[in-house]
Parts: C-alpha cells; sequence; structure tokens
C-alpha cells in the first residue's frame, strides 16, 4: 500500500521527533502493509517551516536510514502546504515541494476552523499552473462540516481531497466519520492517507480504513483508492469520477 501524507520525517515538525522515532514509524508501517511513504512535513502553518531544499535532505537521509536498517519502506517527496496569500511567491522562491518534486500535485492543508475566502482563487489559480491541489482531511474542517455544499464547488473546481484514515474507522469521533462516509458517497474523495505522526494514537490504520469501505461499499471503491495512490506514486494521474452535490444536510447529526 501506498500512504500519500505521513510526518515520518525525523525532527522537523509535530510527527517524528527523530531518527529513531522515524525509524519505528517506519517498521509499524511495513508491519501495517505500507511498502512507499509520501513524507510530507507541516509549512506554514503557523508553527512549522519546512521549505522544499530542507525536505529533500531529510528524505535521502531517511531512505540512506531506512536502507542500512534493512527496512522495505520507500520514502517519497512531498508537503503538507497550509493555504496561504503569498503561495505563489512561495512557488517562485522554490520553496514549496509538490509530491515528488513534480510540479503536479501539491498536498494543500486548509486551516482547522474554517475556509479562507480566497480558497477558491488559490485552486484556481494553481490549476492554471498545471498543479493540482489535493486538500488534505477536509472532513475535520469545521466549516465544511457545517456547509457541505463548499465542499462540493471545490472538488467540481478541480481540487482533489484526501481523508484521513482514521477518520474513516472512527477515530475522530462519530461527526467526522459520518461527514467521511457522506464524501466517499458523493464521489468526492480521492485518495486515503494515515497522516501518520507516531505509532500510538496517530498510527498506521490504512488497512482498516480499505477494510471499512470495502465492506460498506464493496471491493471496488477501495480499488478505486489504492490505485489513485499507485498512479501518484508513479507519477501519473489518478481516476476522477464525477462529483455528486449534497441532497441536503441533515440536521442534528453535526
Amino acid at each position: 500500500m501506498i500512504d500519500i501524507h505521513c510526518h515520518i520525517l525525523p525532527g522537523v515538525d509535530d510527527g517524528a521527533a527523530d531518527i529513531k522515532e522515524s525509524l519505528n514509524m517506519a517498521r509499524k508501517a511495513v508491519e501495517a502493509g505500507v511498502t512507499h511513504i509520501f513524507a510530507t512535513p507541516h509549512h506554514l502553518n503557523e508553527k512549522y517551516v519546512n521549505v522544499k531544499s530542507d525536505i529533500i535532505d531529510h528524505a535521502e537521509m531517511l531512505n540512506e536510514s531506512l536502507q542500512q536498517n534493512n527496512i522495505p519502506l520507500t520514502i517519497h517527496l512531498g508537503q503538507e502546504v497550509r493555504i496561504h496569500r503569498d503561495i505563489f511567491t512561495s512557488l517562485e522562491k522554490e520553496e514549496i515541494l509538490t509530491l515528488d518534486d513534480n510540479d503536479t500535485y501539491l498536498l494543500l492543508e486548509l486551516p482547522s476552523g474554517r475556509v479562507p475566502t480566497y480558497t477558491q482563487e488559490v485552486i484556481y489559480e494553481l490549476l492554471l499552473k498545471g498543479i493540482t491541489p489535493i486538500i488534505v482531511h477536509p472532513e475535520r474542517n469545521k466549516e465544511l462540516i457545517e456547509n457541505h455544499k463548499l465542499l462540493f464547488e471545490l472538488v467540481q473546481e478541480g481540487a482533489l481531497t484526501q481523508l484521513t484514515s482514521g477518520s474513516i474507522i472512527g477515530l475522530f469521533g462519530k461527526n467526522i466519520k459520518s461527514f467521511s462516509k457522506k464524501i466517499i458517497e458523493n464521489n468526492l474523495a480521492h485518495f486515503i492517507a494515515t497522516d501518520a505522526h507516531n505509532i500510538g494514537s496517530r498510527g498506521f490504520t490504512l488497512q482498516l480504513a480499505y477494510e471499512s469501505i470495502a465492506k460498506a461499499y464493496g471491493i471496488e471503491r477501495t480499488f478505486y483508492f489504492k490505485e489513485n495512490a499507485e498512479q501518484l506514486s508513479k507519477g501519473q494521474s489518478p481516476m476522477v469520477e464525477k462529483p455528486i452535490p449534497f441532497k441536503k444536510k441533515i440536521l442534528g447529526i453535526f
């Protein structure tokens, strides 16, 4: 399996604190069936700054350590970029790192409590530059939970989304699990990833999420998400189903 969102790089954010923790995470990932991980440290989330060049250096060192310790896991390049008005200036300064540095897909994080008014503009401009934003964990965004239609509009505009495996199996509560289900049912989810930060409370639950999805929607839906992640690891385009508008918000569940 391929995990496109993980905080496994040592000492750069709130993920692995050092190389020992990174290797422990790597071993747990392998035990859970993961073979490839996109290392995606936080960037400009009001606490951490991890520019492109630094991430490349850290990922190279981690891959070397994995080989030295005979851990069969491959680290790919990535970055979890908090949306900001100067994102295009950051791109020009070579501070932004797209997935595998191929200038095609970018993990884009929204603030947890809201969707900035300039979000659609940023998505539009990124798409014009040939970069498709993948909005990470939209199911955990307060404004999107309250306004499902806004998520549909972002996807309809061309953004993709990545749900967190822990959300699907209920680790973040019933409301977020319920919203995750609706996102999948409306063809608004394109990837599942762990967003793992450690080997405990925020660990590698990708297989459990896939099993839950297969049980609820059939094995074909699981293949859809797995194949999309594989496409990214190969530098190819994922499959994108036509988004379905939300019928209405069911009162009382959020």
